[in-house]
């Protein structure tokens, strides 16, 4: 690792990345604790990852975030990978390890700990995940791990929804009815995605909010807006509803953990975004 002067250098790398909501989120987080941290983006073009990496070594960069469309490119690039990184074939944190750069994942288990904040303990539970794409994929992983009891994988597409689903013992590929039994509903998927709930059709609900339940926790990934629309229904049914800045948040505090070997408090990391959130809602266009 290149030998530094002035304040430790963090980023995230992807295309587009104008619109991420990391420079604000880890920015807060290194203020608050008073560190002499700096974070920042940098846009890198499609099948440019190896010259990031390159960078990071030669620069001494130390910590990355990587966003789409660098995540399984980067994996391939570190020198090793942490389990999680490993069976998604996916890396979204780079960190130092002595020499040697190790890629990991704290996506999952992110959300796994945005669950542990609002009370829910994924242990024994049955969840029911709707899509199949990388953002599904990291939360299959991660609910396995924690101990899931059943996951119930829910896509259009049959096939991807069988590769998720091999991501797990736990999991397996069901069908849209099975959202009533389970305990926990996950939207993995971006629909709704934008769309105010006054605004939403039919379209914009990740599914029926008529085979939702009371009682259920039903937790939507998309975090613009913070409450969609099936989440509003669902909570209209009784059901418990966690946002998806909450992900957002807490695997960005896992990546902090290993770039400086405690976790954050991730309390001025949610304000900083929700705040940003809003400024944006209300820019003019």
């Amino acid at each position: 690792m290149a030998q530094h002067t002035g304040p430790r250098i963090a980023a995230v790398i992807g295309s587009p990345v104008a619109h991420s909501l990391s420079p604000v989120i880890h920015q807060a987080a290194f203020d608050s604790a008073g560190v002499d941290w700096v974070y920042t983006a940098f846009d890198i073009a499609r099948g440019s990852a190896e010259e990031a990496i390159s960078a990071m070594r030669l620069l001494g960069l130390a910590g990355l975030s990587v966003t789409m469309p660098h995540k399984s490119d980067v994996a391939r690039l570190v020198d090793r990978l942490e389990p999680a990184a490993r069976a998604l074939d996916a890396v979204n944190t780079v960190s130092w390890d002595g020499d040697e750069l190790v890629g990991s994942s704290t996506d999952g288990a992110g959300f796994v700990a945005s669950l542990a904040e609002a009370g829910v303990d994924v242990t024994d539970a049955r969840v029911a995940v709707i899509g199949a794409g990388g953002a599904a994929r990291s939360v299959i992983d991660a609910l396995g791990r924690a101990g899931a009891a059943d996951i119930t994988v829910l896509n259009r597409t049959q096939d991807r929804a069988e590769q998720a689903a091999t991501l797990s013992p736990a999991a397996s590929v069901g069908i849209v009815s099975d959202v009533t039994r389970a305990d926990i509903v996950v939207n993995a998927t971006s629909v709704g995605m934008g769309v105010e709930p006054g605004g939403a059709t039919s379209v914009d609900m990740a599914c029926d909010p008529g085979l939702l339940r009371a009682g259920q926790i039903v937790a939507d990934l998309v975090y613009h807006p913070l409450e969609t629309a099936w989440m509003r229904a669902a909570v209209d049914i009784g059901a418990t509803t966690i946002d998806g800045l909450g992900m957002l948040v807490h695997q960005a505090a896992l990546q902090q953990e290993r770039w400086l070997g405690h976790r954050p408090d991730t309390a001025p990391m949610r304000a900083a975004a929700v705040t940003e959130l809003a400024a944006r809602r209300n820019a003019p266009r």
